[in-house]
């Protein structure tokens, strides 16, 4: 990885004001005045409003907007894959064809998919604070009183979601309420080649000329929504130096971490997770070439497997990269000198940055036990995630909601329900192959003589297990549903070989999951509010909180960047696309594309780049301009924004995005897809 110098006065938030076009921003904190001052655009009130209304968060864990007044949903292609994957078969491959329907009628549900709209954020700071000052046990005062308030404010509501989530480490809590919708239904998506041109092999760099675009619709009562307040649509190329500004919810960065925290990463929990990653690569491609329904089945899980470990190989480099953690050091002892230099600041603040030192080398003899137990328990078999949901959900069911698992508060169960009762695709094969994995994971790393794998395995080796398991009657909705209404006594009754495997190692992955949040989860936490606490008498809000998926807004420009002394323009254009076409994978093109070459405009903008601050969870993410305009939607960054979970370097981090000029002419010239080119333009 390219090596950048980093400035120690912008290398951590905690230390000096966002500079640059850094921040994800919270729609209430917005830098409206340095906006002004640096690119002449007003951004008010009406402009966040309408912005946050049209906003929308998808269960895959990506960002989205509404962009017509009929529901139409805009995001990535990578982002539905789910939902494409559910709707294809053997004869009928939306993934590898697209999905090209010729009406609305024939648009096809998303089974398990949701589509989230912020409709209100609340400061509930005091509320937590009042519960956990003084508190023995921090983490379950602080999850009691979290669990109160998302209680209170969703009671009754049942289209609603609350979610209390902690802001500047716990420097502020915020309630935020979702309106929910579960009918949604895929509206349009590319074929995989030209959505995903360049394969793993372009991930990451520039220049791009992917049409990562997917659409999906919001229903209600089995008819599209009503969405006045939707953002409009533009088919004019983005303008280089134009303000861009990007609305989503980036999943979460590490930019207030303490030196002690990141070298923790680096040393410890990194290593391990590109170590399984890496197994688990290969273990799916060996299936994936003993079919061509094992490759279909494993596409969109395998896509992930592979996004993720490029992923994290670039924060384990930035991580290496001496110059940022000497900026960081810097940093935290300029931060920590002022907070000695006030000395009732310093007796309220004590030494977290000394208890945090301390928790990290505890770690490592609770991480496995966590990981395997509980934490990677069943690495996302469907059946495991069923069992585990129903034996824990109807146990916690039954006890005093402050006593409950957070993800079992009253606020949640009827995700937990909608989740169990949804008929979702299940593929037998993949699902043996994931537990085969766990089981084979978890022996090696707890040692085959340990009670852990004894209590786990028995007799059985993880393939003979995993074959027993997938006896197990749970890809039924409605046997799961049956099982959930029926509450601990229909649990208990169960022969289901899942189930019980799950009754009789439950205590020990709750056992492990409690070692470590008391060790390690909860002294953490305590720690990081008090230098958040301390990070807020010096600094307020004057920065922005690390990103923890919920809605953000950042600002730039369309702008290109330097490499190794080179000059990286901001644009692709459509011809690139066909200079750049081998024939063979993953530069390939479909017939359609081949077809239509001539027909295309060839100074029509394909992919862009700004500079923008974003993340992980921004896929999907509308760009806008200052007329709130969707000129595009971000797709990836590039390498140098892969360390930006630590730092944003203003240089060369860049935001790359699929222009709407180009989904415009694909969905006229390629796709024929003249109906929706009619919605999105109003024309």
């Amino acid at each position: 990885m390219k090596r950048f110098i980093v400035p120690a006065a912008i290398s951590i938030l905690a230390c000096s004001p966002a500079l640059a076009d850094e921040g994800m921003w919270t729609f209430d904190n917005f830098p409206s005045q340095a906006v002004q001052a640096k690119y002449g655009v007003t951004i008010d009130r009406p402009w966040f409003d309408a912005v946050q209304a049209a906003s929308a968060k998808l269960g895959s864990g990506c960002s989205s907007s509404i962009v017509s007044p009929e529901g139409l949903v805009l995001t990535n292609h990578h982002c539905v894959r789910s939902c494409i994957q559910a709707n294809s078969t053997a004869s009928a491959d939306y993934v590898k064809d697209g999905f090209l329907p010729a009406k609305r009628e024939d648009e096809k549900r998303c089974p398990g998919m949701a589509v989230e709209i912020l409709t209100s954020v609340s400061d509930v700071t005091a509320q937590v604070n009042a519960a956990t000052n003084g508190a023995a046990d921090y983490l379950k005062a602080r999850d009691g009183a979290i669990a109160a308030i998302e209680k209170q404010a969703c009671e009754g509501k049942d289209t609603f979601r609350c979610q209390v989530t902690a802001l500047y480490q716990g420097g502020q809590f915020k309630l935020y309420t979702y309106r929910r919708y579960t009918d949604v239904r895929l509206a349009f998506v590319p074929d995989k080649q030209a959505a995903f041109f360049g394969g793993d092999t372009d991930n990451f760099a520039f220049p791009r000329y992917n049409l990562d675009v997917g659409m999906v619709r919001l229903y209600e009562n089995g008819k599209p929504l009503k969405t006045p307040q939707h953002l409009r649509w533009t088919a004019a190329n983005p303008a280089v130096n134009e303000a861009a500004f990007v609305s989503g919810n980036p999943a979460s960065t590490s930019r207030l971490m303490t030196v002690s925290e990141l070298e923790d990463l680096r040393d410890i929990t990194m290593p391990n997770q590109l170590m399984t990653l890496s197994e688990l690569r290969g273990t799916l491609t060996q299936f994936g070439t003993e079919s061509p329904e094992h490759a279909r089945q494993i596409n969109n899980y395998l896509f992930g497997i592979e996004n993720s470990f490029k992923a994290y190989r670039g924060r384990f480099e930035a991580l290496l990269d001496p110059a940022m953690m000497s900026g960081k050091r810097a940093a935290e002892a300029e931060f920590k000198s002022k907070v000695a230099a006030n000395p009732e600041l310093a007796s309220a603040t004590g030494t977290p940055w000394g208890e945090l030192e301390a928790v990290q080398k505890q770690r490592l003899a609770l991480e496995k036990p966590y990981l395997w137990l509980e934490a990677n328990a069943g690495y996302n078999s469907d059946l495991f995630d069923y069992a585990r949901a129903i034996v824990r959900g109807t146990a916690e069911r039954k006890k005093n909601e402050q006593e409950r698992l957070p993800e079992f508060g009253d606020s949640r169960l009827p995700g937990v329900r909608d989740f169990l009762s949804r008929d979702r695709v299940f593929y037998a094969d993949l699902d043996r192959v994931l537990l085969t994995f766990w089981l084979a994971k978890l022996r090696e790393n707890l040692t085959p003589g340990s009670a852990a794998t004894t209590l786990f395995l028995g007799k059985d080796s993880p393939e003979s297990l995993a074959a027993k398991l997938m006896q197990s009657k749970l890809a039924d909705p409605a046997y799961r549903t049956a099982l959930w209404d029926g509450g601990r006594k229909a649990v208990e009754a169960s022969d289901d070989p899942m189930i019980r495997l799950v009754l009789a190692t439950d205590a020990a992955s709750r056992a492990a999951r409690k070692a470590y949040e008391t060790q390690i989860t909860d002294p953490t936490e305590s720690a990081e509010e008090k230098i958040a606490k301390a990070r807020f008498a010096i600094y307020g809000t004057g920065d922005y909180p690390d990103a923890t998926r919920t809605l953000r807004l950042s600002y730039g420009a369309v702008t290109g960047w330097n490499e190794h002394g080179a000059g990286i323009s901001p644009f692709t254009y459509i011809p690139g696309i066909y200079q750049r076409a081998t024939g063979k994978t993953p530069y390939a093109l479909s017939e359609r594309w081949i077809e239509v070459e001539k027909k295309l405009s060839p100074g029509v903008v394909f992919n862009f780049t700004t500079s923008n601050d974003v993340t992980g969870g921004n896929s999907g993410s509308p760009v806008l301009n200052a007329k709130r305009e969707v000129i595009g939607v971000i797709f990836d960054g590039n390498t140098a924004s892969l360390g930006g979970d630590y730092w944003y370097d203003g240089k060369s981090n860049r935001a790359i995005a699929v222009s709407t000029a180009a989904i415009t002419e694909a969905l006229k010239k390629v796709y024929h897809q003249d109906r929706l080119v009619k919605e999105l333009t109003g024309k």
